[in-house]
């Protein structure tokens, strides 16, 4: 794993049948991060995206699944954004309620 996106994207890979697509996991837990961006198929990708969580303090893991050549050179800090996004909306609508 590597603590930056621009680390992460020093080792690349090609990702051929049957593991082709691209899969970036982002786990943090308080200021630590790790990052893995590796090759598995597409079920795999996204059987693991929809258990991806992440609490109200930022920490847990997130999973982005792509396929086109190149597609997740930037997906950790994009993952690190739309969560950034849920979690907002999320307090938001609690502020809402109450």
């Amino acid at each position: 794993s590597s603590t930056t996106n621009e680390e992460c994207n020093q080792k690349s890979e090609t990702c051929q049948q049957p593991l082709d697509t691209c899969m970036t996991i982002v786990d943090t837990l308080g200021y630590m991060k790790a990052i893995v961006k590796q090759c598995a198929s597409s079920s795999t990708c996204k059987g693991a995206a929809s258990t991806a969580s992440v609490d109200a303090d930022g920490n847990g893991n997130t999973i982005n699944c792509c396929s086109y050549d190149m597609c997740n050179m930037s997906a950790a800090d994009s993952v690190h954004s739309h969560t950034a996004l849920l979690l907002l909306t999320g307090a938001v609508l609690l502020l809402l309620t109450h």
